[in-house]
């Protein structure tokens, strides 16, 4: 895919993502179940995530960098102590999901719990996946700094 095509892409999923996420809202206006309500806008809400994923590939396709840009060391160091507190709360609710789901019987209570399992082992892995990959990728140190800075320098003796 060239560049052109890539962006239509990402414009044209934007809106069909919108357009999920409308349909999904409209789905349930009226409907009074908290369960059923909750997971069909569970999925509205994924869609706003994906529009918001999107314009930010569509960004960094375009080269606009609003809201697209490298994160600090300090940033990196309190996002990277924040997302380590948050895989052990999503592994302790992993744990606590998988036992609730061997003691329920009932299978309509069973399909929750399976769903609400399975959101958070996919947040786990998200969430190791952004620490081991994107923090370290986006962070700019000091050291980088410099040797972006100083790199190419010819010295005023020659060297």
């Amino acid at each position: 895919m060239n560049q052109e095509n890539v962006e239509t892409f990402f414009k044209q999923q934007i809106l069909l993502e919108k357009e999920i996420m409308q349909a999904a809202e409209t789905a349930v206006e009226k409907v009074q179940n908290i369960l059923v309500r909750e997971l069909i806008l569970g999925i509205s809400h994924d869609s706003l995530k994906h529009m918001s994923i999107l314009q930010g590939l569509l960004a960094l396709h375009t080269k606009k960098t609003e809201g697209i840009r490298l994160i600090s060391e300090e940033e990196r160091d309190k996002l990277k102590e924040n997302i380590e507190a948050h895989m052990k709360l999503e592994a302790k609710a992993i744990e606590t999901y998988k036992q609730l789901l061997e003691q329920v019987k009932d299978p309509r209570e069973k399909l929750l719990i399976k769903s609400i399992l399975h959101d958070e082992l996919r947040h786990h892995a998200l969430l190791k996946q952004l620490y081991e990959t994107i923090i370290k990728d986006i962070t700019l140190t000091e050291e980088d700094i410099f040797e972006m800075t100083w790199k190419d320098v010819i010295w005023q003796d020659g060297t």
